[in-house]
């Protein structure tokens, strides 16, 4: 029963096999809307829905971290630095990805062309890789400011404009390689819109989206969670020489929801696309129905809209009075 399903859903063309993309009838993701043949309409109406809500919340949220900064000149202080630089990314992910996105879904397929794919999935990656490893010095960061391992070190301009400038390097070195022939930038899942090709396989494709996997993901989670499990360690180790003071022990408390916070908007974030990627790339002709195959990718978009930590992550600097080596 489960192999007849399978076959009715790739002569529908609801199943993209690890080859490639089944067409059976389906107009090409640049010609013609994909309904029904991919997916009802309706579920394309729903997800322009959503890109809609995330262009105008993510617009609002990442729009007000800048301007804020800016108007403030305290804010203006360089372990602020990378918030804005996380904005930033922000920003250009809601404009290359998710507007576009909206205008696609609308339309049930990708209205500008082969060339504005290859390109919306360079930037969606490039900036949203950003917006990945910013989180990751901004963990750095402060585990440097407020655990002292090099003693005391002083945090200057230069030191966040290097932090902010490596996450821009980092990631141009990973995303530029498909626009070169390593993998490639493809419509994927609905055809609404474009990421790396992790579907197609071979050894090409794989290779890339192993490395990929590695530098982008695993890497910078691995550097979130040193920083702040000795982030933790430091201010426990405050808290109990000064457990009479109140204000450490609410210092303590606030960065740990602020670490359990940041730690856990990464995961949801960037682990459902990363994961759905890798087990696609390294198993052989598995069935993925394209709205299953979407939802990973729309959901790393909505990050962009969601960046409650970066307000409580602000309160890190004033908690670096309190470390042992003050």
């Amino acid at each position: 029963h489960i192999l007849s399903f399978q076959s009715y859903l790739k002569k529908k063309g609801r199943i993209f096999t690890k080859s490639a993309p089944v067409q059976h009838g389906t107009p090409s993701a640049f010609d013609g809307p994909q309904w029904p043949h991919l997916a009802p309409r309706s579920i394309y109406t729903s997800v322009a829905v959503l890109m809609g809500i995330v262009v105008f919340s993510a617009s609002f949220v990442n729009g007000l971290v800048i301007v804020v900064s800016i108007r403030y000149k305290k804010l203006r202080s360089p372990l602020n630095y990378i918030l804005v630089n996380l904005a930033v990314a922000d920003l250009l992910v809601t404009f290359f990805g998710s507007t576009i996105s909206f205008s696609n879904n609308i339309n049930g397929f990708f209205v500008l062309g082969k060339r504005v794919c290859k390109f919306e999935g360079f930037m969606v990656s490039l900036t949203g890789i950003v917006g990945l490893w910013s989180l990751a010095i901004l963990a750095f960061e402060r585990y440097i400011v407020i655990c002292k391992p090099m003693g005391d070190f002083r945090f200057h301009r230069k030191h966040a404009v290097m932090g902010c400038a490596f996450t821009w390097i980092w990631s141009l070195l990973w995303t530029t390689p498909p626009m070169l022939g390593w993998s490639s930038y493809v419509p994927e899942g609905l055809r609404t819109s474009c990421g790396p090709n992790w579907y197609t396989g071979g050894s090409n494709n794989n290779s890339y989206i192993l490395t990929l996997f590695i530098t982008c993901f695993i890497i910078p989670l691995s550097l979130i969670l040193f920083s702040y499990t000795n982030l933790l360690m430091t201010l426990r180790t405050v808290a109990a020489q000064q457990k009479e003071s109140e204000t450490t022990q609410r210092a303590e408390r606030e960065v740990t929801r602020m670490v359990i916070a940041m730690v856990i908007a990464f995961l949801i974030c960037w682990l459902p696309y990363s994961t759905f990627a890798m087990v696609v790339a390294t198993n052989n002709n598995i069935p993925i129905q394209p709205t299953l195959a979407s939802l990973p990718s729309y959901f790393s978009k909505t990050a962009t809209s969601n960046r409650k930590p970066e307000a409580e992550a602000c309160v890190l600097p004033s908690c670096a009075s309190s470390s042992p080596s003050s």
